[in-house]
């Protein structure tokens, strides 16, 4: 089935909208962002990305989570490990993934962004069915938006240097790239 955009929505696909968006300055959309997580780290499943995205996190369910109340983050996209894959912000809303971040000498990368999370760690393998949707994902979204292209995806790491290591080392970028050419 081909993934297909109604309003910056993915369809099919799950949606759970956050409420930690707000409009891009401009409609551009020229960089696509790859990072992972895990609720609590290294620990898969559940609904706690969900709920850190909604804004709903139980900060009682994991002695971690307490750092994290409050926090006013999101993602565009969330991949897990069995390949399914939610939305929390339509593509034309700009979410809260990149943080402090640079790109080719122009900041807050937030502005012209799309941010997909891959459900994992640094340093654990991603799935066969996290490499196809995604895979499947990067070119529904280089179709529907001509100013992406292969030079501009990056990690986390890249516009973030320092600061953030996602999708880590774990991340095969060859295979991931060879399969959108």
């Amino acid at each position: 089935m081909k993934f297909e955009f109604d309003q910056g929505w993915l369809r099919p696909c799950r949606h759970e909208p956050s409420p930690h968006k707000n409009d891009r300055p401009n409609a551009e959309v020229s960089l696509l962002v790859i990072h992972n997580i895990s609720l609590p780290a290294g620990c898969f499943g559940g609904e706690h990305i969900d709920a850190l995205f909604k804004g709903c996190i139980d900060a009682d369910a994991h002695p971690s989570f307490q750092e994290l109340v409050g926090l006013e983050v999101s993602a565009h996209f969330l991949i897990r490990r069995d390949g399914q894959v939610t939305q929390y912000v339509s593509c034309d809303d700009r979410a809260w993934h990149a943080g402090v971040s640079e790109f080719q000498g122009r900041q807050q990368c937030n502005d012209f962004s799309i941010g997909i999370e891959l459900e994992g760690a640094d340093d654990i393998d991603y799935t066969c069915q996290q490499y196809s949707q995604l895979q499947r994902l990067t070119l529904a979204l280089l179709e529907q938006y001509p100013m992406l292209d292969s030079n501009r995806i990056v990690g986390h790491s890249d516009i973030a240097p320092g600061r953030k290591t996602d999708p880590g080392l774990s991340f095969d970028w060859p295979r991931y790239l060879k399969s959108l050419a």
